[in-house]
């Protein structure tokens, strides 16, 4: 069995067609929905503020299926980027797919794994597109009109940058065997690349409102802003202890809760578990990790949880004795306690591939409602008298 080149340019172009294909329909929607908007400028922001709402929920939804590609073992299904053994599907690779199942049925490349790899990829792109048109349709509308109420062109500009090093660490990826360094980067990235699509979701619903609806924030808000800070800036390291946990696969090591192994302080090697950079499942000499650094990789994920759990009720709690915070306090509480419920069936009921993908899902729908709440300090809703 011939080994495939680890980047195969020539099935680009048909790929690249394909996001565009599967983009047609969100851009349409977002046309025919708005194309009534009352004057150009305020019709071109409404149209520019939904697509940048269904970009956020599509780049959410990708974020949940890299979620299922990685927990499925599919990141290898297609050995080569960005097709797949040359081809812009596994349709035209059946042959080398099923060369490679037949001579290891258990190994990385399957059929059906090849299928789950290409649809993220296709998905991948479409979200590209979609990012590519904000980026160029803000900045068109900013040169037509450069005193209208328009988001700063730069930040779309900042997300289709950051969607191109996401595609850079997505063909990492794959030609680097799931280095886990590089699928942990990967998933933070894809997590970052939400929160600027929130942020510019908030500024296009600060412009768009009436001047009596929102009122400036007062000082005494600026601790719950810092608490908001310090609680995102939290989550992000759990995340990343998180993905560490995901890509390294130990969240087995620890089958028992609260304890570990039956014991508070298992046997832990912190020193190999938090070697960053080395390849899956061996030391940077090659060797293979011992179980100890596994359980070192989990049981430091478990120990930040009480942290984060902790704080992130404290803050549901501050935010919920303010009238214009009760909303996303509630969306905290909720997601606190879905990250709680999942990551302890992850433990104990041998890591369910739903509730690992839930668990993913829970961790970016935070980052959303935690920079959402950020992004929305600049202003706060007015209290009618």
């Amino acid at each position: 069995m011939n080994t495939p080149e680890l980047y195969n340019l020539s099935p680009l172009l048909r790929l690249m067609l394909m996001g565009l294909a599967l983009a047609v329909g969100p851009l349409a929607w977002v046309w025919l929905r708005h194309r009534d908007g009352q004057g150009q400028a305020s019709g071109t922001q409404r149209r520019l503020h939904a697509l940048t709402l269904i970009t956020l929920f599509l780049t959410f939804d990708l974020v949940l299926f890299g979620a299922f590609t990685r927990l499925t073992d599919s990141g290898l299904g297609c050995p080569d980027w960005p097709g797949c053994y040359g081809h812009s599907s596994p349709v035209g690779a059946q042959a080398h797919i099923t060369a490679a199942q037949t001579a290891l049925p258990t190994g990385p490349v399957t059929h059906g794994k090849a299928w789950v790899e290409m649809i993220h990829r296709y998905l991948a792109t479409s979200v590209g597109v979609l990012i590519l048109v904000l980026a160029v349709a803000t900045w068109w509308a900013r040169l037509r009109k450069p005193d209208a109420k328009t988001l700063n062109p730069w930040w779309p500009t900042a997300t289709l940058v950051w969607v191109c090093v996401q595609g850079a660490f997505g063909a990492l990826t794959v030609t680097m065997k799931l280095f886990p360094a590089i699928v942990t980067l990967h998933l933070l990235g894809g997590l970052l690349l939400l929160a600027l699509l929130t942020l510019q979701a908030v500024r296009y619903t600060q412009s768009g409102a009436q001047n009596n609806t929102f009122a400036p924030i007062s000082h005494s808000g600026q601790g719950l802003r810092a608490l908001i800070a310090f609680s995102l800036a939290l989550l992000a390291a759990q995340i990343a202890l998180g993905g560490w946990v995901s890509t390294n696969y130990a969240v087995l090591a620890c089958s028992d809760f609260p304890l570990c192994q039956n014991s508070a302080w298992p046997a832990m090697n912190f020193a190999q578990g938090f070697t960053l950079w080395r390849e899956l499942g061996l030391t940077p000499q090659g060797q293979p990790i011992d179980f100890a650094a596994l359980t070192a990789i989990h049981y430091a994920h478990r120990l930040m949880a009480y942290l984060v759990i902790t704080l992130l009720g404290v803050l549901a709690w501050r935010m919920h004795g303010q009238a214009a915070w009760q909303q996303p306090a509630r969306w905290l509480a909720a997601l606190t306690g879905l990250q709680f419920l999942t990551g302890l069936s992850n433990v104990v009921l041998d890591w369910p591939l739903f509730t690992a993908v839930l668990h993913t899902g829970g961790a970016a729908a935070l980052v959303i409602v935690l920079t959402w709440s950020m992004a929305s300090f600049k202003f706060v809703p007015r209290m009618s008298a």
